[in-house]
């Protein structure tokens, strides 16, 4: 997945035998863009055993579209490994979800915003600022945040507070000085629960925001180059 070429969702859609994944939109731009697709198809069953019910489809499908695989892409994972490892120790709250090329920081919706409201907490505002600063250590990666809800009231609502609460965390993250043109945004209303929303357990999961974090085009490149040396 390229949210500039290859990580942009807006399209990808990664089915496997094992994991059903939910289609995603995607801007391509090159053919390195099928590329990162058909090798996102073959790892999907992998990344999705992998990390289970842990993360949305939309999520998955997007590291999955990501991956290119060899040793270029051992490379950006030893990048992703120390940039995980960074987010875990720095970043109160998170949920850091590790795969083989890229990142999925989770974090569920009370630690960000009161009940109903997508404007942030004090507490989440001083976790994203620690997240930018990590991200900004690592420029040339590109983010996808989706927010979640439970299926309480109607979809058209819950479609517009999924929408706003993503909004919300990449206008904060661009304000503390992380680069607009690296984050998207997309909101999945209540398509793609983790558990169950027959119980408030079960709905307090499902309101959440992923953050996805892969390599972008330079980074891509970068690692091809030092691959085929």
């Amino acid at each position: 997945m390229k949210m500039s070429r290859k990580v942009a969702i807006y399209g990808l859609s990664v089915a496997t035998s094992m994991m059903l994944l939910a289609s995603c939109s995607t801007i391509q731009n090159t053919s390195s863009t099928t590329k990162g697709a058909a090798v996102g198809t073959a790892a999907g069953a992998g990344l999705g055993a992998l990390i289970g019910g842990k993360a949305g489809n939309t999520a998955i499908g997007a590291i999955a579209g990501a991956a290119i695989g060899g040793v270029a892409g051992g490379l950006i994972g030893k990048k992703m490994d120390r940039q995980a490892k960074e987010i875990e120790n720095e970043v109160a709250g998170a949920q850091v979800i590790k795969s083989d090329e890229g990142i999925i920081v989770k974090f569920d919706e009370g630690i960000l915003f009161d009940f109903n409201s997508s404007s942030l907490k004090a507490a989440a505002k001083t976790n994203i600022n620690k997240l930018v600063t990590t991200l900004n250590k690592e420029p040339n990666t590109e983010i996808l945040v989706i927010g979640h809800t439970d299926n309480r009231g109607t979809l058209e609502v819950n479609q517009k507070i999924s929408e706003s609460r993503a909004n919300a965390v990449k206008a904060y993250a661009v304000a503390q000085g992380l680069g607009g043109a690296r984050i998207k945004t997309q909101g999945k209303n209540y398509s793609e629960p983790l558990t169950s929303n027959d119980t408030d357990a079960g709905r307090a999961e499902n309101r959440r925001v992923e953050i996805v974090i892969v390599a972008g085009d330079k980074m891509i490149k970068e690692a091809e180059s030092e691959a085929g040396r």
